[in-house]
């Protein structure tokens, strides 16, 4: 049995803690930083995001201030949610998952700390550049270039880390969270260095639009789904407690993935001077992506059957399940949404919000939500400060969201309807007023609730009840929580 390194809680007591010097697989303490900062974010861009909501009714909203307008922090609620709160807790689980997985500690631990300190300083840095007016123009792209290359950086420091611990794995099987998060860190890496470093500056006119298609859905599905269904794969057989449902079914998910996600990107351009054929393949190609999709949902509910009390027991249960619920949902949605007809129909309409919200929000930050429930705790060693509060969490997203997708992709229709028949387009948008003040409100409540699981994280590692640990256990032992 190892020794075991210890620390020093808010009351005075010494609880074992990790130490990779102690022969520890992971940093707790590192980790802990970073679903703190994940949290922090995962507020701080959605309520931008209520900001900018509120602005469609009350364009005045906030006074004339620059760096307060709609176009300046619309951006910052983008890059907020996208690089900010998904990305920052998914890194942090990414220390977790790995060596777990591997059986040996991290590539270089010593990095952790600089990737944490150097990517948040940067997010600060991205979001006051655009709030200043500094923009490259690419639509989840929008750091300027002096922001950019720190974070390509970091993304590049990770992905190393993670190939190398991957590459000196003692566990001989390669569980499919592995096969995910390498292909994201990889995939990643190249995206945002060809988003940021040569789009916006060597493409113009409609080849830009045309690449600027594929960026952008490279970084929804070769960084946001990859990393996610990474994490979704790891927590969901531990809040089940049964193991994966089927794990050739997870692979088939991940090569359908690989394969057919390159070629959607072009189809938000339909009917657009981009070659007809080029726009074909991104259809054929959407249209088959429900191949990934089904995969998942059958592996996720069918490790639950047999095990649903569990769902009442454990919050990382609950957000993995209401999370694929949103991913059959948003997925569907976006696969018909690519059919020309469609497009027709909802091209320039809140339908294709409603879309993006119920992937990245509804789906992948609902599942790294689900991660930092588990996580936290146990390597805090302390239980889950409030069940009340994370009850009252999960709620809130709960409702908040749903009425928010229902009423996004709702008014989307309304809207299309509308402008086919013939509508002026200013009058169509006059009558989305009341639909918009739905969505703020909706929005302000999803606020609430990530503002009380944040507060009940946080709480949770400074003042939650120590769990009694014996006089020596492993360093990477990890105690079951109430209300975990």
């Amino acid at each position: 049995m190892s020794t075991v390194a210890t620390t020093v809680f808010d009351d005075g007591r010494a609880s074992p803690t990790s130490a990779t010097a102690a022969g520890g697989l992971f940093d707790r303490d590192l980790i802990l930083k970073f679903m703190a900062a994940g949290a922090f974010w995962l507020v701080f861009a959605p309520t931008v995001g209520a900001i900018v909501a509120i602005k469609f009714n009350y364009y005045d909203f906030l006074g004339h201030v620059s760096w307060l307008s709609w176009g300046r922090l619309r951006p910052v609620h983008v890059m907020g949610v996208v690089f900010g709160g998904f990305s920052t807790t998914v890194i942090g689980l990414t220390y977790f998952i790995v060596p777990r997985l591997c059986g040996v500690p991290m590539y270089k631990p010593q990095w952790g700390y600089s990737i944490f300190w150097g990517w948040n300083i940067a997010l600060v840095a991205g979001f006051v550049s655009l709030m200043l007016g500094y923009n490259s123009g690419i639509e989840a792209g929008e750091f300027p270039l002096w922001v950019s290359i720190p974070v390509e950086i970091v993304l590049c420091m990770v992905a190393i880390q993670v190939l190398v611990t991957i590459k000196r794995r003692t566990e001989p099987r390669l569980y499919v969270s592995l096969w995910y998060m390498a292909a994201a860190y990889i995939w990643t890496a190249l995206n945002y260095a060809f988003g940021h470093f040569i789009l916006p500056y060597s493409m113009p006119g409609v080849n830009n639009a045309a690449m600027h298609g594929l960026y952008i859905h490279y970084v929804v599905g070769l960084w946001i789904t990859p990393i996610g269904l990474a994490v979704a794969y790891y927590f969901l057989p531990l809040a089940a407690k049964r193991p994966l449902y089927s794990h050739k079914l997870s692979l088939v998910g991940f090569w359908a993935l690989a394969f057919f996600y390159p070629f959607v990107g072009t189809h938000h351009y339909i009917y657009s001077p981009i070659p007809y054929w080029t726009q074909t393949i991104a259809i054929v190609a959407s249209m088959m992506l429900i191949i990934p999709v089904w995969t998942v949902v059958q592996n996720f509910y069918g490790t639950f059957v047999g095990g649903w009390k569990n769902f009442q027991e454990s919050y990382a249960a609950k957000f993995i399940v209401i999370g694929a619920l949103y991913y059959l949902l948003g997925c569907f949605q976006g696969s018909t949404e690519a059919l020309r007809e469609m497009q027709r129909l909802t091209h320039f309409t809140d339908f294709v919000i409603g879309h993006s919200h119920l992937t990245v929000f509804g789906t992948f930050v609902i599942w790294a939500t689900a991660g930092m429930y588990w996580v936290t705790p146990r390597l805090a060693r302390r239980e889950l400060y409030s069940k009340g509060l994370a009850q009252w969490h999960y709620w809130l997203t709960v409702a908040g969201f749903s009425v928010m997708a229902g009423d996004l992709t709702l008014q989307g229709m309304m809207q299309g309807t509308m402008l086919q028949a013939g509508t002026d387009f200013v009058e169509s948008m006059v009558a989305m007023k009341p639909y918009w003040i739905i969505r703020s409100l909706a929005g302000i409540v999803m606020d609430v609730g990530a503002a009380l699981g944040f507060w009940n994280l946080y709480m949770t590692i400074r003042h939650g009840k120590l769990i009694e640990m014996p006089a020596a256990v492993p360093v990477d032992y990890l105690p079951e929580p109430k209300w975990s």
